[in-house]
């Protein structure tokens, strides 16, 4: 009985130690899957996150993120190609120093401002859709685009800006809030750049309230700081904006609310955003 159990121990010991077959091999349809999400640029964790959502009730169709990176970087036989490494966002900390964020000399100089601190709680807290985080990326020559991203939901707009003045801005953020409900656009949080010092004419245009970050407090618009970080995947720094068509721009932002987020239980801003559509249509 002595050789049989220690022959049965040899045996576990060599299963153990026998690699297993990376799911992603096994099951070709889920690879499938798998790839398609990462060239568009979704996270693997985005990716495992929706696959729980989408198949609750197969555990064929369930991988770990874990299994998703091993599979890109140790090529296991072929089950993820080289090409989607490049697909992986390649994120960096938004660390800075506190004056970075100075724009420019008479940064923080803007009249008649309405401190954050103003702001009620419940946009603080994100009870209800409707209010907005916005700021400039900027490229190079003087070239910018508008973010916009909505509190609640996360939903993204990209808005084109033809110059840095805030007449131009003013009046291309009016023209653009004329898409949304008012129910979907009550207030924006801007940061203290000149280019929101026409924000009066905007909030007498649209009667959506502006509301002011602190000084050198960036991190007062995280949504917002996010999102840009995101954005410079396809907009990197050094880039001339001005030659994006608004329907190019709208096409980055919808892959934007089409990945699912983790903050959305891995439901993506775009769902969310048509729910509360929905509930106030």
């Amino acid at each position: 009985t002595g050789y049989r159990a220690s022959h049965a121990d040899e045996l576990a010991w060599d299963r153990a130690q026998r690699p297993k077959v990376c799911k992603l091999v096994r099951y070709r349809k889920l690879a499938h899957i798998v790839a398609g999400k990462l060239q568009l640029q979704w996270s693997p964790q985005q990716i495992a996150g929706w696959l729980r959502r989408a198949y609750p009730d197969d555990e064929d169709y369930n991988v770990s993120h874990e299994t998703i990176y091993r599979s890109l970087f140790i090529q296991a036989r072929g089950a993820l190609k080289k090409e989607l490494l490049e697909h992986l966002r390649r994120t960096r900390a938004m660390r800075r120093s506190r004056h970075h964020t100075q724009k420019t000399d008479d940064h923080g100089r803007i009249k008649d401002t309405v401190s954050i601190s103003e702001r009620p709680a419940s946009v603080e807290d994100r009870a209800v859709p409707g209010h907005w985080e916005g700021d400039l990326l900027c490229g190079s020559g003087s070239s910018q685009i508008a973010t916009l991203v909505e509190r609640q939901t996360r939903y993204v707009m990209l808005v084109r800006i033809a110059s840095k003045d805030s007449e131009t801005v003013a009046n291309a953020l009016i023209k653009h809030a004329s898409k949304l409900p008012q129910e979907l656009y009550k207030s924006l949080t801007w940061d203290r750049g000149t280019e929101m010092a026409a924000h009066k004419r905007f909030t007498v245009a649209t009667d959506i309230q502006v509301y002011f970050c602190d000084p050198q407090h960036p991190w007062q618009r995280g949504s917002n700081e996010n999102t840009n970080g995101l954005l410079r995947q396809y907009f990197p720094k050094g880039t001339d904006l001005s030659v994006y068509s608004q329907v190019k721009l709208n096409a980055v932002a919808r892959r934007l609310n089409e990945r699912p987020r983790k903050t959305l239980n891995y439901e993506t801003p775009a769902e969310r955003f048509q729910q509360t559509i929905a509930s106030t249509g």
